[in-house]
């Protein structure tokens, strides 16, 4: 969106009119309506919806746009953020060794495809800071092996000196501790190595390899403090074929990683995605 605009989250209890409401409201204040996506959950009786508006024309400040939707907002009991547009998401990637998903985020960013600025790169090695140095990123190596908590004690010190607003874990291999998880709740995405909760632990692949399966794939979820098991934003699979080694089944992995990851991340930081308990409504684009 060229124009300045907003992005409107919403959930609610479903009911009658909610669509004309929230249209109607967009309408009197002379914005302009680009984009409305709803899901109505039967099950649940819940109601989500994303909206991006345009408002260079708007009869108001967007100040009192935003403010003036609160009366409407609480008629309906409902849960809602603006979004001001253009932004760029403040955004800190934390890795190990391996290099395929940074690179990834990297690139994409670079194209524009991801509206963050990458305000550091923290690893537990040094692996990354190559690509680091080259993207002009701040590298911060933090020990994790002599004192983890005082490691994650430093990891928080940079994401709030920096006002980080979203963590992204590109194949960092550290077990956040439970208080970080809930301090930084639905800013935290990881990518993991597979369908969760499948072949969890080590060797992955050779895990696979083994049972002969015949698909893997990778899943890009947001973090809790119950490991691999938080909210699922975006999953990706290969075809896997009886002449597949460990090896390409490793190669097909990293391709299904860096998809899942960089989806992802362009749906939390376009606000495609809606945490709902223990999973992630999500609008893809």
């Amino acid at each position: 969106m060229s124009r300045p605009g907003l992005i409107l989250k919403l959930r609610c209890p479903d009911q009658p009119g909610i669509v004309a409401k929230i249209a109607n409201y967009v309408a009197g204040h002379r914005g302009n309506l680009v984009e409305f996506n709803q899901f109505s959950d039967k099950l649940g009786a819940k109601f989500f919806a994303r909206l991006e508006i345009e408002t260079g024309d708007l009869d108001v400040e967007a100040d009192d746009f935003i403010d003036g939707f609160g009366t409407l907002g609480r008629s309906m009991h409902a849960d809602w953020h603006f979004r001001r547009l253009p932004y760029r998401m403040r955004t800190a990637v934390l890795v190990t060794k391996t290099d395929h998903c940074l690179n990834e985020i990297l690139w994409r960013t670079q194209l524009g495809e991801l509206p963050v600025e990458i305000t550091s790169i923290i690893g537990n090695r040094p692996n990354c800071r190559p690509h680091a140095e080259h993207a002009g990123i701040p590298f911060f190596e933090i020990d994790m092996d002599a004192d983890k908590d005082a490691g994650f004690a430093e990891i928080r010190r940079l994401i709030e000196e920096q006002n980080v607003e979203l963590i992204v874990l590109a194949r960092f291999m550290q077990i956040l501790p439970d208080t970080f998880c809930r301090d930084f709740a639905g800013r935290i995405i990881n990518i993991h190595h597979s369908f969760l909760p499948a072949f969890i632990g080590a060797n992955p692949y050779q895990q696979a390899y083994q049972r002969g399966v015949k698909l893997i794939g990778a899943t890009c979820h947001y973090v809790t403090a119950d490991l691999d098991a938080g909210p699922i934003i975006e999953q990706e699979v290969e075809r896997v074929h009886h002449f597949h080694t460990p090896t390409d089944l490793v190669r097909l992995g990293r391709n299904c990683e860096r998809t899942a990851i960089a989806r992802g991340i362009r749906y939390h930081v376009h606000d495609r995605t809606i945490l709902d308990g223990h999973r992630a409504i999500v609008f893809p684009d």
